[in-house]
């Protein structure tokens, strides 16, 4: 199966849910038991798809004067986790980022993405969040995670380098049928595709 640029918007939109985000996590148990409440993770967690944060930027200006602005950026994630204790409302200090693999990435391009995620979470930064979530307080983060999401057909090489690099992936596996789907969907057929089951790679977190 060769991955179409369909295999990955599938999968944006598939984990755009914050039930398909659950079941993600549950691939990964470190992550998973980081929700506030088992009993209630939907209530645990934001997800949110091509994320924005607004950063606080220095300028710096004629006689060692600074002056600040803000500035909103899209990270280069696919979605982003915020953790929320289901009974006060609010952040906790974990923050994961999802990111799945493109069609014609190679691993410096997918290792790219995470790294500049890093750089612009090094500023001082607050999340833009939809409506519905503007209680939440949105400030920063203590942890900041990565999850990749690949592909049976993504290059070997990239997952060499994902472990070479102790970050941890899971591998998707795509169910009988989904190429054809997938193949309608990109020629206008919007039935909904389906996943089956996660696999995940042994990471030692350390």
């Amino acid at each position: 199966m060769s991955i179409k640029p369909s295999h990955y918007e599938a999968l944006l939109a598939e984990y755009s849910d914050r039930h398909a985000i659950i079941e993600l996590l549950k691939q990964f148990r470190p992550y998973l038991e980081m929700l506030p409440s088992m009993r209630r993770p939907s209530d645990s967690l934001i997800g949110v798809p091509l994320p924005l944060i607004r950063i606080r930027i220095e300028d710096l200006l004629d006689n060692n004067v600074s002056r600040y602005r803000n500035e909103v950026i899209q990270l280069p994630c696919d979605i982003g986790i915020l953790m929320c204790d289901p009974e006060w409302k609010i952040k906790t200090g974990v923050e994961i980022f999802i990111f799945i693999y493109r069609p014609g990435e190679d691993f410096s391009d997918l290792l790219g993405r995470w790294r500049k995620t890093q750089v612009l979470l090094h500023n001082t930064y607050e999340w833009v969040l939809p409506p519905r979530y503007k209680h939440i307080l949105t400030d920063g983060a203590d942890d900041v995670l990565p999850l990749f999401v690949a592909f049976d057909d993504t290059p070997k090489r990239v997952l060499k380098g994902l472990r070479g690099a102790s970050l941890p992936y899971v591998i998707q596996h795509p169910k009988a049928g989904f190429i054809q789907e997938a193949d309608d969907l990109e020629n206008g057929d919007t039935d909904e595709l389906s996943f089956s089951e996660i696999d995940i790679s042994e990471i030692d977190l350390g």
